[in-house]
Order: C-alpha cells, then sequence, then structure tokens
C-alpha cells in the first residue's frame, strides 16, 4: 500500500513508515505542496495512493467522486508527529483492509 500524506501532515511519515508503507510519499516529494486538492485527487488515482490528510475535504470527495483513491481520515487535532506515526501503526491492519474493501472508500482514525 502506497500512501500519499496531505501537506497537513509532516513530510517526515513517509520516511518513518517506510518499514510497513515502503512506497509511500508526502505532496512535497512529488511537487504538489501548493496544489489544490483536485490535483493531489487526480495524482493519488492516476499512482495508486491512498490519501492520507487531517482535512475532511478528501473524505468528503471520496463519498461523491467515488474511489479509487481511498482515503484516510486523521480525525485528530493538533498532536506530535510521533503520535501520528504510532496511530497509523496501531492501524496498520485497518488500512490493509481499506484498500482490499471493494466497498469502502474511507477510514477514519482517532
Amino acid at each position: 500500500m502506497k500512501l500519499l500524506f496531505d501537506q497537513n501532515l509532516s513530510p517526515f511519515l513517509a520516511s518513518r513508515l517506510a518499514d510497513i508503507f515502503p512506497e509511500s510519499a508526502h505532496v512535497m516529494d512529488i511537487g504538489l505542496d501548493r496544489a489544490d486538492d483536485a490535483a493531489v485527487w487526480n495524482y493519488a488515482r492516476a499512482n495508486g495512493f491512498v490519501i492520507v490528510s487531517k482535512d475532511s475535504d478528501f473524505h468528503e470527495r471520496s463519498m461523491f467522486s467515488g474511489v479509487p483513491p481511498k482515503v484516510v481520515w486523521i480525525k485528530r487535532g493538533n498532536c506530535s508527529t510521533e503520535a501520528i506515526e504510532q496511530l497509523i501503526r496501531a492501524h496498520a491492519a485497518d488500512m490493509a483492509n481499506l484498500l482490499t474493501d471493494d466497498a469502502a472508500r474511507f477510514l477514519i482514525l482517532f
């Protein structure tokens, strides 16, 4: 599973989670850190990424646009990069299920 971390998440998450999500990237890594949501969505769709964001916009877009891409919405307030990393690690199996479940569009992590 390849994760694409949105601009509202640390650019270090891709490298910190490379052991379990080795082909992941941050929007900054691919030159989309200043792009609008549509550009990020289209890139994720074309390149097989799951979008990970703290922003509800991608969750909402998944309701109307369908999949791919699938979305992981991190619904936490201000917290450390380490806390986000641990949250994702704790839910890695849920994220794998998201990818294989044809009916699922998104996963919300609290």
